[in-house]
């Protein structure tokens, strides 16, 4: 019998993880019986800065070039390589990602929001939030000689759908974490 999982949170309510075996130890889960259907998924995440630093970026002043443009192409790559980063991640051929880069000088930072989409066996979750924290890493490393204090953070799932599990969102007040 599957377990259920609860749609609000997204945690297995019989407490089971899919990548431990009967005696705990990690192992890459089949998915070789389970039907194709779409996957979609969007995660999210902030990159906080000084207000220098997120000017000079949105101007086009930092030396190394482009920094949004360099953190999508990064966050796009990531997630087509999601498997090299995440031991226990299928590889699955990706039909799109896309990486939304949002200036909030009022916050102090750079909003990134990622989408995953494929056809596909297994979800695209870990590809979206890849994708996310590879554009972040990105910004940092093409500013840190400015701005060392730079934050990534908040990186979370916002949504999925496809498979066997269905929709899920975020609910607006669910706190990062939870």
């Amino acid at each position: 019998m599957a377990a259920r999982t609860d749609r609000r949170t997204g945690v297995n309510m019989a407490g089971e993880l899919s990548h431990l075996d009967e005696q705990g130890r990690a192992h890459m889960v089949d998915v070789g019986e389970k039907p194709i259907s779409r996957r979609e998924c969007v995660a999210r995440g902030e990159i906080r800065m000084q207000p220098e630093t997120l000017s000079r970026i949105s101007e086009g002043r930092i030396p190394k070039g482009d920094v949004f443009a360099t953190a999508r192409l990064a966050g796009i790559q990531a997630a087509k390589r999601t498997d090299q980063w995440i031991p226990l991640c299928h590889s699955l051929p990706l039909d799109l990602v896309e990486i939304e880069l949002t200036p909030d000088p009022d916050g102090g930072r750079v909003l990134i929001r990622a989408r995953a989409l494929a056809h596909w066996r297994t979800g695209v979750e870990m590809e979206a939030l890849v994708a996310v924290s590879a554009a972040g890493l990105t910004i940092y490393d093409m500013c840190k000689a400015i701005d060392r204090g730079m934050t990534l953070g908040n990186v979370q799932l916002v949504s999925k759908s496809g498979g066997k599990s269905g929709k899920w969102e975020r609910p607006a007040d669910m706190p990062p974490g939870k």
